[in-house]
């Protein structure tokens, strides 16, 4: 397969009902991926970055949510965008990786030489081209996108040591009770099809753990209370940790700027980050006014088309839903 015919999947894990609980009252009425940040869904910033991907093939959704609740969207971003785009519901949960290993035949359909992974909850300039240019050049399994925060505020995500000179994933563990970096994980991928062959091998190694463990029924039903399913694999703990020193993984740093969207707060302040990148990747979305024949507007403000704005309003640093009137 020549570099011109390489094909790239992207995979973004949307989570479901039962998950992202402190993101309400915000996410009741309305799935969490689906709640608008700078006028757009959450869940639209990931996919429009994953358009300027090379050679970008196909873009699923991973989740918990009944598929009816995404199917209208999926539709209109496929267009939108003239990408396919497909909602897929996971049976059962299965971890981060296991869940991107349940669905590996669909995946796979397009014989991809790269899968990007991305979860729906992180705010940021999504660096994707740039990141698989970077994974090409290490050789390894996969480039986990990183980030340098306060030592403070470290501990809340999963920290990392890696090489100054290669970009070597050296060491990983998540949320750690002490200090270990101030390099944090900012839950964005790219792997090549070798993943599939590691997580099947976590699955297969706790299935063989498992055998072992019937040798009496007691120690069975104790395992059965402690250890997860063989087909739950969690991406951290099961792949980025074990494999960390094995020059299989490495990392990208990202200068720009990073959030968690965990929390209504966050949307608040991820708005304005998205907002702000408008300026610079997408002007036409922001509005435009000096109060002669509109409103005026101040800052980064995204209007919705149905909006109404009354010429003597003063818009700032804001974004305006549909149907609303000032």
């Amino acid at each position: 397969m020549g570099i011109s015919d390489e094909k790239v999947v992207a995979v973004i894990m949307v989570g479901g009902p039962t998950k992202g609980t402190r993101f309400r009252p915000l996410s009741l009425n309305i799935p969490k991926p689906l709640f608008p940040l700078a006028g757009q869904p959450m869940v639209h910033h990931p996919i429009s970055a994953c358009k300027r991907i090379p050679n970008l093939a196909q873009i699923y959704l991973v989740g918990f949510y009944e598929e009816r609740e995404f199917a209208m969207y999926v539709s209109s971003i496929s267009t939108e965008l003239r990408v396919p785009v497909r909602y897929l519901r996971e049976d059962k949960p299965h971890g981060s990786a296991g869940g991107l290993y349940n669905f590996r035949d669909l995946i796979m359909e397009d014989n991809p030489s790269h899968i990007f992974l991305l979860n729906c909850d992180v705010c940021c300039s999504f660096p994707l081209p740039e990141m698989l240019e970077a994974h090409k050049r290490y050789g390894g399994m996969g480039t986990i996108l990183v980030i340098k925060v306060s030592a403070e505020s470290a501990s809340e995500f999963g920290e990392l040591v890696a090489d100054p000179i290669t970009n070597e994933l050296l060491h990983y563990t998540e949320k750690p009770e002490t200090f270990v970096s101030d390099r944090i994980n900012c839950g964005v991928y790219v792997f090549t099809p070798d993943i599939f062959t590691a997580i099947q091998g976590v699955s297969s190694q706790r299935k063989d753990r498992a055998n072992l463990r019937r040798l009496s029924s007691f120690e069975a039903l104790q395992s059965a209370t402690r250890n997860p399913p063989s087909d739950f694999v969690r991406l951290d703990q099961d792949i980025l940790t074990p494999f960390a020193g094995k020059k299989k993984l490495y990392t990208y740093e990202t200068m720009d700027f990073w959030e968690q969207i965990k929390t209504p707060g966050k949307s608040l302040k991820c708005s304005g980050l998205y907002l702000a990148q408008f300026r610079f990747t997408s002007p036409n979305l922001l509005a435009s006014g000096d109060g002669t024949k509109s409103a005026t507007i101040i800052g980064d403000v995204y209007i919705h088309p149905s909006a109404k704005v009354h010429p003597s309003a003063k818009v700032t640093s804001f974004s305006l839903r549909f149907n609303h009137d000032v």
